[in-house]
């Protein structure tokens, strides 16, 4: 299965200060809007989502379609691909793509342990 770029989407209580410090980290910016509360960061092959005031805990993030720049990959399997996939694997799913729709759409779900995972696809 193809998951497409992995990331870490941290909750943060003041993402200037976040900003500041995973700058200090090596760290610059990828994309995002800091007036809405939110950037994505990388440093070499690692990327972080910095989220102010979204969401209560940090996600594990993956991107279908994309590679750790946001840009397209030819080759990728399609969120509702890896959907069916995990269903028929018996892995409970929090939300779900319409299986019957294509191009952007999400599904989450939740490891073992309690963290939240989102597959997020963009195209």
């Amino acid at each position: 299965m193809k998951l497409g770029a992995f990331s870490i989407s941290l909750a943060v209580k003041d993402i200037q200060k976040s900003k500041a410090f995973y700058e200090n980290l090596g760290f610059a910016i990828l994309g995002g809007n800091i007036n809405q509360k939110w950037l994505i960061l990388k440093n070499e092959n690692a990327i972080i989502g910095l989220f102010e005031g979204m969401f209560d805990k940090n996600i594990i993030t993956f991107n279908p379609g994309w590679d750790e720049n946001a840009q397209n990959v030819e080759s990728f399997d399609d969120v509702r691909v890896i959907q069916e996939h995990l269903k028929n694997s018996g892995i409970p799913l929090t939300s779900e793509a319409d299986p019957n729709s294509n191009g952007p759409a999400h599904i989450t779900l939740t490891d073992p342990d309690g963290n939240s995972i989102l597959i997020d696809q963009h195209r």
